[in-house]
């Protein structure tokens, strides 16, 4: 049998040896240590979700937010700081062994936004919308309650973003070279 989040084979039944020396046998779904393990992943998502987008609300609304659009403030390594916290617990599913379509997706969460972050002001307020750590634990309790194979549609989609972020990098970097070029050459015209 197979565990729902971790597709490592389980045997259905498990031996005991009693103190008189008899054997007993018992039928199992999933081992306790699979059923452990399986909830301490969904609780690391659901806390990330909670610390990360959701700690704190506005008074007097429903609109809530968490650490990261605040660390993302911090010019420089609030978005990194963000984004390293939000990939350890991407490391940490993958030494689970979810999809790779599954993992593919929510590394492509914490790119957008990291990427989108990087701009100032307008990254934060993306972070406060986008929410990324609580898109990732929507996707873990999709797949736990239904495990399911990629589709094409699923790699089409995760290729596309792919592309539209390597073309958004690039154009970052030609306009960065570019930004530079024109102040060397300012400063050494004089």
């Amino acid at each position: 049998m197979k565990s729902q989040l971790g597709h490592r084979e389980t045997r259905p039944e498990r031996q005991e040896t009693e103190p008189d020396g008899s054997k007993t046998w018992e039928w199992e779904i999933l081992p306790p240590e699979d059923r452990h393990r399986s909830a301490s992943l969904e609780a690391l998502f659901r806390w990330l979700a909670v610390i990360m987008d959701n700690f704190l609300r506005f008074p007097g609304t429903k609109l809530r937010f968490g650490l990261d659009p605040i660390i993302g403030l911090l010019p420089g390594i609030g978005d990194a700081a963000s984004a390293i916290i939000s990939t350890l617990a991407l490391v940490y599913a993958a030494r689970y062994r979810l999809p790779k379509i599954l993992l593919v997706r929510m590394a492509l969460n914490i790119l957008i936004n990291e990427l989108v972050g990087i701009i100032p002001g307008l990254g934060d307020a993306f972070s406060f919308w986008f929410k990324s750590n609580v898109r990732n634990y929507e996707l873990l309790r999709r797949y736990a309650a239904a495990p399911e194979r990629a589709r094409k549609a699923d790699w089409i989609f995760v290729f596309a973003i792919v592309a539209v972020l390597f073309l958004i990098v690039c154009i970052g970097l030609v306009v960065s070279l570019l930004v530079f070029q024109a102040i060397w050459q300012f400063l050494s015209a004089r």
